[in-house]
């Protein structure tokens, strides 16, 4: 056996020798049995030159998405808007016209960016983590907390005065991780065991929003539940755009520092542990960073669904395997994506606006395909 601890063979029955990480100095990952590329860009320079791209697609998008409503306001209108708040020497719009950019689109699209990056870069962490394809930041259940918790301060009113919908969300979200870490307390940190905890606690959740429903909402009330549980921008404002501005970088922060685990990681526990990684210790982490990122984008919000399921895989392919790259390509690309696909639930019906979730849902499933059949798995 090779002295070097990152050349680890695994060999069963009816398989050849596995392929053995063995990062290149330009940041390839060779195999022993293939020495071809990964897709992905082919050093520093074009690494570089991808994250240019995507941080200039997001301006851009931001840019576009506040242009784009029923009410249409040209560059130069939206000029005047930014520069009159920021206390520049411009002519400002009528009031209404003011408003409607500053007080409502603004924080809306920068909302969008903000739990794009979030959503994405955690689908991406726990893919890793749990080494399960199809993970996505509700996996743990957090989403499903935060259901029950905001559908019990709407319905009932249990805490309505303190709390308020969104604070009744994030302590259900609270909760449900809570939940979650006290059942795997003494089982560990296994990416089967927190794959499956997840799926318990989430279930449980769920059962109680709708036990609460179906025992107390009248119809109007069970509508305004459903269209919050499927995900919309549209409750965004400064304060709310504040709180996830902050929490969003120190999370996305976090989990670009341990990107080396996280290389590990994907590739099993015991490659992990040869490489010097507290496994444990960097699950419990990534777990809670993932967990905080997630409950304050759904009780902001609501549950976006595919956001954290398929821009991992399209980045990916894009990007490569090493996260020290994706995880910030995956932000960009999931701020992106999550900003048109806003613009398209706010203008598709006008003037009636469609839940984002389902927007999201019925672009990801054809290219959540379209990603596995690039990848070779369709």
């Amino acid at each position: 056996m090779s002295a070097d601890p990152v050349a680890r063979r695994r060999q069963g029955p009816g398989r050849g020798t596995a392929d053995l990480l063995l990062p290149s100095a330009r940041g390839r990952v060779v195999t022993e049995d293939s020495t071809t590329d990964r897709p992905g860009p082919r050093g520093p320079a074009a690494q570089s030159l991808l994250f240019l791209l995507a941080a200039l697609a997001l301006a851009g998008s931001v840019a576009a998405a506040v242009r784009i409503g029923t009410t249409g306001v040209g560059w130069a209108g939206l000029a005047r808007v930014l520069g009159a708040h920021l206390g520049l020497d411009v002519e400002s719009l009528p009031p209404l016209t003011d408003s409607l950019i500053w007080d409502l689109r603004l924080p809306r699209v920068l909302m969008a960016a903000l739990v794009g990056a979030s959503l994405a870069v955690c689908g991406t962490v726990l893919q890793a983590v749990t080494r399960n394809a199809l993970a996505d930041p509700y996996l743990l259940g957090v989403s499903s907390g935060a259901s029950a918790g905001a559908v019990t301060v709407a319905v009932l009113g249990v805490g309505a005065g303190a709390l308020g919908v969104t604070g009744g969300a994030l302590a259900g979200a609270l909760l449900s991780f809570g939940l979650l870490l006290l059942l795997l307390r003494r089982t560990g940190l296994d990416s089967g065991r927190i794959v499956l905890t997840g799926v318990v606690v989430g279930q449980l959740f769920t059962a109680l929003t709708s036990l609460v429903l179906m025992a107390s909402a009248d119809a109007d009330t069970t509508r305004a539940v459903t269209h919050w549980l499927l995900g919309s921008m549209a409750p965004a404002r400064w304060d709310t755009v504040v709180v996830c501005a902050i929490v969003t970088p120190l999370g996305l922060v976090a989990a670009w520092l341990c990107s080396n685990a996280l290389d590990g990681l994907a590739f099993g526990t015991d490659t992990a542990a040869s490489l010097g990684i507290g496994v444990r210790r960097t699950r419990m982490l990534l777990l809670v960073v993932t967990a905080a990122l997630t409950a304050v984008a759904v009780a902001t919000v609501g549950a976006i669904g595919f956001v954290g399921l398929i821009v991992p895989h399209g980045v990916r392919f894009l990007a490569g395997p090493l996260h020290r790259v994706l995880l910030p390509c995956a932000a960009l690309a999931g701020a992106v994506f999550l900003v048109w696909t806003d613009a398209l639930a706010r203008i598709a019906f006008a003037p009636r606006e469609v839940p984002v979730g389902v927007i999201t849902a019925l672009l990801g499933v054809p290219l959540f395909l379209l990603v596995l059949r690039k990848r070779g798995e369709l």
